[in-house]
């Protein structure tokens, strides 16, 4: 995968991009809105059965696989897959200091704050990647980009307290991902090393100057294809104090600051939408799509939000377009991992 532009270009001269529109006109309204959705499963998702009928009824574009057993996982992939029109994205939070916990039966892994040099960083994002694979996941929720500052949330998932180190490092497991044909995701966007608390509990803030966005705008400079958005408001700064509401469902940090000024063209994907910061949001699943988010992980129901979308595209020609646009780009990365 090259930067979005040379990406896009490829994909006209190689043909694929007629594929992606071929597959985009057969779909049903219904259909193309699924694609930004992307369900979980697993110990800390919503059971087989139930995902499998969402997939079934509701052709969703993405299924995490949230805490179980590798041949557990191995399974569900060819199970969802066999009900579905368009392949399902399969994701995976492997980060090197969650994949052992979230999938079990992988290699052993050392934590990321741990991990001491580029070389190793490489055999650690390789061996993650065959682990991956070998179930059907190409797309990992990682790396974390947020500097350690001892946040709660954060510990030992960063990597370390230099922004320099971590955009080398960051750099190197999205390109070694890459290499392996896996789509990894920078997050959490704008940057959830300074915040004070935790937001799977609750909503936090950035006060002031975003003083991660640096990280972000070398990885965008470096054709990272995909940035996940975090549930971080924005206080104190404008233009970009978010009044209150998470990042996620804020059209001045999805929109103005991530796509137009920092100029990203990847898909940008939401924390999960069942953590603490974003509960207390109405319509929040809604709300994340219009701040310009391309996927909606975990919302709360599926089919739901699917009408919500629906509804809006009817009442609003532009909203309509950016929801086409979304809906493309996520084809797109799809026939570029193979999967499509």
């Amino acid at each position: 995968m090259y930067s979005p532009l040379i990406f896009f270009l490829l994909m006209l001269l190689s043909g694929k991009e007629v594929k992606v529109n071929a597959i985009f006109e057969r779909l049903s309204e219904e259909e193309k809105v699924a694609q930004m959705i992307a369900t979980a499963t697993g110990k800390l998702g919503k059971p087989k059965k139930e995902v499998l009928e969402i997939v079934r009824k509701h052709q969703i574009g993405g299924v995490l696989l949230l805490n179980g057993s590798k041949e557990e996982f191995k399974q569900y992939v060819k199970e969802f897959n066999a009900v579905a029109k368009i392949p399902i994205l399969f994701s995976a939070d492997a980060e090197p200091s969650l994949i052992n916990a979230k999938i079990k039966g992988t290699k052993k892994i050392k934590p990321t704050a741990q991990i001491k040099d580029s070389a190793e960083l490489v055999q650690i994002t390789n061996d993650i990647c065959d682990e991956l694979l070998e179930i059907g996941i190409y797309h990992n929720f990682a790396p974390v980009c947020d500097v350690s500052t001892q946040n709660e949330a954060i510990g030992n998932r960063s990597f370390g307290s230099d922004s320099a180190r971590i955009m080398k490092m960051s750099e190197i497991f999205i390109n070694t991902s890459r290499n392996k044909g896996i789509m990894a995701t920078a997050k959490h966007f704008p940057g959830h090393g300074f915040v004070k608390g935790d937001t799977h509990k609750k909503l936090v803030y950035i006060d002031g100057e975003m003083k991660e966005i640096g990280i972000y705008k070398h990885l965008i400079a470096q054709d990272v294809p995909c940035i996940m958005v975090g549930h971080i408001a924005v206080k104190n700064n404008s233009p970009y104090d978010t009044q209150d509401l998470p990042a996620t469902c804020s059209r001045k940090i999805v929109t103005d600051l991530l796509r137009k000024e920092l100029g990203f063209q990847g898909i940008i994907i939401t924390d999960a939408m069942n953590m603490g910061g974003v509960k207390n949001v109405k319509n929040a699943s809604l709300e994340a799509i219009r701040a310009g988010c391309d996927m909606v992980l975990m919302p709360e129901n599926e089919a739901e939000l699917i009408r919500d979308v629906l509804k809006l595209m009817q009442e609003d020609a532009q909203f309509r377009e950016q929801v086409y646009e979304s809906i493309k780009r996520i084809l797109r990365y799809k026939v570029a991992l193979g999967i499509l």
